[in-house]
């Protein structure tokens, strides 16, 4: 094992940071596409949204399922696997004759987001010296990040300049190139343990670590409920146009990349604390950004900042927690927390809709503070994980 820890684990880890920008990429592509892919195919928005609402689902079925099914292979080819299989489904998808086609792909695609996902988020350990895990945790998870801020904005950018199918081959390029990256770039990896369904269920008996996936539920849904109408949240600040609010968004999503690196050189010592932290941040955040319309945008950048260093630090630190309380499952353990990361954005961005149905777009971000608020009071009550 140290071996391992010693032969080439820092380019390894950005080849893994390379991984998950690329599957979280391809996931939210669509966000700056749905109008061009509906019009191109003949579907409404709503039906267009299913090539965002899928792989997703899929994602959080998948990756329990596969780090089971994957057995004792060594994790190099599995991940090379499911980066060409990405890359299959991107470029495929640029050519995709209709929607049927195009969902069907991102099927695809959401096996390859839970798959890579699982596989990565618990490999930082066993690449670099303990002394490292911190920092190569927050490297690998900051392609999430850096992904949020300039994938889906780039994109658009390509979208605009030449169709909506430009960007699926240029990120299915680009899932090529990380493959042949990781194949490289990694050492043999040598399953730890076989992770099966009973290994997982085995995990969930264990005090820390349901409470690290409850804080992780209602920490991301909570996020989501508001985060999800954030927009038109920010348009009712007097003087926020278009462009006022896509540069508060650049804010929040620039911060976000910093709460990554910030919370995981923290969180790989102290995870219970820094969970905290970003719990009640987000608690009192979130909420408050619903008096942004009695402020200016310079108040409601200040308040996006915040709840950018604090979301950004909510991967990584949650993904600590689960470490520390499963040293010996570390790959089941992740497996757990990216199928529960999916399910609680597709929960939160449900649940702050009913809010802004049933009262007001305000009403979803008090909702998300209130679910923050409940991973607080969680990770305060919890046992302390032990590594």
């Amino acid at each position: 094992m140290e071996k391992i820890k010693t032969s080439g684990g820092g380019p390894a880890v950005v080849a893994l940071a390379a991984g998950t920008f690329s599957v979280v990429t391809t996931e939210m592509l669509p966000v700056g596409l749905l109008t061009p892919i509906g019009e191109d195919l003949g579907v409404s928005g709503g039906t267009a949204g299913l090539t965002m609402t899928v792989p997703g689902l899929v994602a959080a079925v998948a990756a329990p399922a596969v780090t089971a099914a994957a057995g004792r292979l060594d994790r190099r080819p599995l991940l090379v696997g499911l980066m060409v299989l990405l890359a299959a489904a991107d470029l495929l998808s640029a050519r995709a004759p209709d929607i049927e086609v195009l969902v069907g792909l991102r099927v695809l695609v959401g096996v390859c987001i839970g798959g890579v996902w699982a596989v990565a988020a618990g490999l930082a350990p066993r690449l670099v010296p303990a002394a490292s895990v911190g920092l190569a945790t927050s490297v690998v998870f900051s392609g999430i990040a850096v992904a949020s801020v300039l994938g889906v904005p780039a994109g658009a950018f390509l979208g605009a300049a030449g169709g909506w199918r430009l960007p699926f081959a240029v990120v299915g390029a680009l899932a090529l190139a990380v493959a042949a990256a990781l194949a490289v770039l990694l050492p043999p990896l040598p399953a730890e343990r076989a992770t099966t369904a009973g290994a997982m269920r085995a995990l969930l008996r264990r005090t820390p670590v349901r409470a690290g996936l409850l804080a992780v539920l209602l920490l991301v849904s909570g996020h989501f409920a508001g985060y999800t109408f954030i927009r038109p949240a920010l348009e009712r600040v007097p003087g926020a146009d278009a462009g006022a609010v896509g540069t508060l968004l650049l804010a929040y999503g620039v911060a976000g990349v910093a709460g990554n690196f910030l919370a995981g050189a923290a969180a790989a010592r102290r995870p219970r604390r820094v969970l905290l932290v970003l719990s009640c941040a987000l608690a009192v955040v979130v909420p408050a950004v619903s008096a942004a319309p009695r402020g200016t945008t310079l108040a409601a950048g200040g308040l996006l900042v915040v709840w950018g260093l604090a979301y950004g630090g909510v991967s990584v630190g949650t993904q600590s927690w689960l470490t520390a309380a499963a040293p010996d499952a570390r790959e089941a353990a992740s497996a757990l927390f990216v199928a529960v990361f999916n399910v609680a954005i597709a929960l939160g961005a449900l649940l702050g809709g009913r809010a802004v149905d049933a009262a007001s777009v305000p009403a979803a971000l008090w909702l998300g503070g209130v679910l923050a608020l409940g991973a607080l009071v969680t990770v305060a009550v919890a046992r302390r994980p032990v590594g």
